[in-house]
């Protein structure tokens, strides 16, 4: 069965980093293209970023584009979102799927930004 878990999130400083590792287990990790969504408290969900099956394509959400960068390991079933520059506004519930609608599957990771 398809498993997907999150890992990475926590608390930070604004402009602080995180790295969000998402390991992908029950299927043919190397045939899907991969997204990250996020959902912050109170608000609705947001698409963060996709990546191609074979990595060599990644798109952002204009208010990301520039401070995370999607990347894939397809050897070791899983994909990455570097967040570098954090703000208070990225505070939300993050988590990876196949599902370009953000059909949730996992737990995802909360990630906490603030001073």
């Amino acid at each position: 069965q398809v498993q997907l878990v999150e890992s990475g999130g926590g608390l930070v400083q604004p402009g602080g980093s995180l790295r969000l590792s998402c390991a992908a287990s029950g299927f043919r990790f190397n045939q899907y293209d991969m997204y990250w969504f996020r959902q912050a408290q109170g608000k609705s969900l947001e698409w963060v970023s996709t990546i191609t099956r074979g990595g060599t394509e990644k798109v952002y959400t204009d208010s990301v584009k520039g401070r995370f960068t999607v990347s894939r390991d397809n050897g070791k079933d899983r994909v990455y979102l570097q967040m570098n520059n954090l703000k208070v506004e990225d505070t939300a519930l993050y988590y990876c799927t196949t599902s370009s609608e953000g059909n949730r599957r996992s737990q995802g990771t909360q990630v906490t930004v603030s001073s």
